[in-house]
């Protein structure tokens, strides 16, 4: 099950970049000098491109990370990476391994909802390992905090890691989240309301978590930090599922609902002027939970990281806002 990354796919140009940079926050290193032990894991799709994941496994490791394929390239099956039994064991294989640090997504697109059943949640919450994606990575971190465990909402192996010009700023902020103790983003929007709310921070890709409610995998969260973001959404989509949280009474629960990256959702003439600030102010009218625009995260180049079931802290006077995380486990830490 493990396909160990060699050195020799280390690409010397990318480790070069980094040293040139003089960021002294690389090379990562844990406790006493140890480099962080990465598994690439893959529940949902596979890289269409092999330099793609190529590039992606040399940026970790150009980072000070050494990295295990818990994935095979050669198994891929229909629009997924492997058969679902196959994606399974993988992900059980990388929590089981007690040299494993980070836990990191291939990709996202579909296929997590077809292995809920069989994931063993409470293996990979009592793991200790961070456990980080996003998209439809969504619903495992949803699983997860069900069973009080946090996860860490950010980049993923594609294409985020394999990019030829990645974030300095996803990377950083990454870096910056895991080793903790605290986080903190800022958030920069129009017209939002004045807001100072504690509580869970926890939610993710708003397609994925309408899709668990009345399952055993969303979580019930009251007085949280609740945060969305999505991808290829027409707004009048995007309002209906807001709406399906709203009607099943999940928006009301929470103190505050902060939402990140919505692009892709072009509108047309029929729109007649219906558009995402049109949907914005409709559903606001609906709920007293203040909604809040302009997290950095999603479907984006430059993507914050955020630790899913965090204590949270969001306040601002409306044109800034600063999104605090703590009390959640970091690398070289041994709380699960």
């Amino acid at each position: 099950m493990i396909h160990p990354a060699p050195e020799d796919h280390v690409v010397p140009e990318l480790a070069a970049v980094w040293r040139a940079q003089d960021d002294p926050m690389f090379p990562i290193v844990i406790g006493a000098g140890r480099r962080p032990v990465v598994a690439i894991v893959a529940p949902s799709g596979y890289a269409a491109d092999p330099l793609e994941l190529q590039r992606a496994v040399a940026q970790l490791q150009a980072q000070g990370c050494e990295v295990r394929r818990y994935d095979d390239p050669a198994a891929r099956y229909l629009r997924f990476a492997a058969p679902d039994a196959a994606r399974v064991a993988g992900l059980h294989a990388a929590a089981s391994d007690p040299e494993i640090d980070i836990i990191i997504a291939l990709r996202g697109g579909y296929g997590v909802s077809r292995l809920l059943p069989e994931i063993d949640f409470a293996l990979l919450a009592d793991s200790g390992k961070r456990i980080v994606g996003h998209s439809d990575f969504t619903a495992l971190q949803m699983g997860l905090l069900c069973h009080g465990a946090v996860s860490f909402a950010g980049p993923m192996l594609c294409a985020d890691f394999s990019r030829e010009q990645v974030s300095r700023f996803t990377m950083h902020d990454f870096w910056c989240c895991l080793n903790g103790p605290a986080h903190t983003v800022t958030l920069a929007g129009d017209g939002n309301p004045v807001v100072d709310a504690e509580g869970v921070l926890w939610g993710g890709n708003l397609a994925m978590l309408t899709h668990l409610v009345g399952t055993p995998w969303m979580p019930t969260i009251d007085g949280g930090i609740l945060f969305l973001e999505d991808i290829n959404e027409h707004s009048f989509r995007v309002e209906r599922m807001l709406l399906q949280l709203l009607h099943a009474g999940v928006l009301a629960r929470q103190a505050a609902i902060v939402l990140g990256d919505f692009s892709g959702g072009a509108t047309g003439d029929y729109d007649n002027g219906y558009d995402f600030a049109a949907m914005l102010a409709f559903v606001r009218s609906r709920t007293t939970v203040p909604i809040v625009t302009g997290l950095p995260f999603g479907h984006i180049h430059d993507k914050v990281t955020l630790a899913v079931g965090s204590r949270a802290r969001l306040c601002g006077d409306g044109s800034a806002l600063v999104l605090t995380m703590q009390d959640y486990p970091v690398l070289g830490d041994s709380r699960t």
